[in-house]
Formats: structure tokens, C-alpha cells, sequence
């Protein structure tokens, strides 16, 4: 298994880069979040990466963080959601705001996805809601669900309150009242 590359990055296209490692050119597909943060041509570059051997291909899939890699190992675990859909997914949302949907149980986030209709976003939220540690009594009372809740009661509109919920830090240790107010300022009210 090939856990990293350093290297210098050679070439950067749409949805993927090549990166020249010991005169090597390693294809890596990559999410665009982060294809957005490798430096240009000629410069050295590190990314964590995953490995896919088919019958017909070895394709390898990089990511700048250990936490997307592993978010993108989780994705793919899900029924209906390969490799190019689990870096779609990576490419729209941060995996914190991956979390943050399935916690809310927010199916509606998933589907703003190209590819990913609501019976993949509801697949994706019933199997990632125990893979990535968010039982069921922990998704349905936690603070970003009270937070959703509270937003919506106020008079937002599903999509507000989503994307409220998008600008709140990954901490579930601030009180509910903090994470409200700041939800709210994002959204201007």
C-alpha cells in the first residue's frame, strides 16, 4: 500500500496531479479542496493517498489531510458510493461538514453533490452514522442538532440553517447558546 508521496508536483489538471517522486511520475486523482491547495508546477508537495488495484487499472486517489483520507475511506465503504464519488463528495463538502450532516441526519447536504440523489444521501447517512462514531441517540440530541433545531424554529430555511451549520467549528465542547450565536452571524441576523 502507498500511504504518501513527497514530491515535486509536475503537472495539476481539473481533477487530478502527477507528482514526481525519486523520477517517478505518480497520476494521483484528487478532490478538488485539494488540487485548490497544492503549490504550482516545479514546487515539492506532500499527499496522503489511497491505492485502488482493478483487474484493468492501479489508480492512485491523494488527499491533503490524513482526516479526508479517512473520510474517503469511509465514503467507499458505503453501498452505491465508489472511489469518484466518495472525491465528488470530498470536492463539494469538508469532512467536517461531512460529519456535521450526518449528525444532523442532514440528507439534503449530501445531495448538493453532482451524482448523489436522496436515496444515496440516505444510504450514506444510515452507514456513516456508526462508522464515524455518531450513534444514533448522539446524532439526534447532540449540539449541532440542537443548534439545526433552534436555527429552523427561528425561521430559516432548511438550506440557511445548512449552511449556518457548514461555518461552525468541528468542537462539540462549546455550549449550545455560543454555537447558535455564531450560526447566526454567519448568516446575518
Amino acid at each position: 500500500m502507498i500511504s504518501f508521496l513527497d514530491g515535486k508536483v509536475s503537472e495539476k489538471q481539473a481533477d487530478r496531479v502527477v507528482l514526481a517522486v525519486g523520477g517517478i511520475g505518480y497520476d494521483v486523482l484528487v478532490p478538488s479542496a485539494t488540487l485548490a491547495k497544492l503549490p504550482p508546477p516545479g514546487h515539492p508537495a506532500h499527499l496522503y493517498t489511497r491505492l485502488q488495484v482493478r483487474d484493468d487499472a492501479m489508480i492512485l486517489f491523494g488527499f491533503s489531510t490524513p482526516d479526508e483520507r479517512g473520510m474517503f475511506d469511509s465514503l467507499v465503504t458505503v453501498t452505491g458510493v465508489g472511489p469518484k464519488l466518495a472525491l465528488a463528495v470530498l470536492s463539494v463538502l469538508a469532512p467536517d461538514a461531512i460529519r456535521r450532516a450526518v449528525t444532523a441526519g442532514d440528507g439534503a447536504a449530501l445531495t448538493l453533490v453532482p451524482g448523489i440523489g436522496k436515496k444515496v444521501a440516505a444510504r450514506i447517512l444510515l452507514d456513516l452514522k456508526d462508522r464515524i462514531g455518531l450513534g444514533g441517540e448522539a446524532a439526534a440530541t447532540g449540539p449541532v442538532a440542537e443548534v439545526r433545531e433552534a436555527l429552523l424554529a427561528l425561521g430559516l430555511s432548511a438550506q440557511e440553517a445548512r449552511d449556518a451549520l457548514l461555518v461552525l467549528p468541528p468542537d462539540g465542547d462549546r455550549p449550545v447558546e455560543e454555537l447558535l450565536r455564531d450560526a447566526l452571524r454567519s448568516v446575518g441576523r
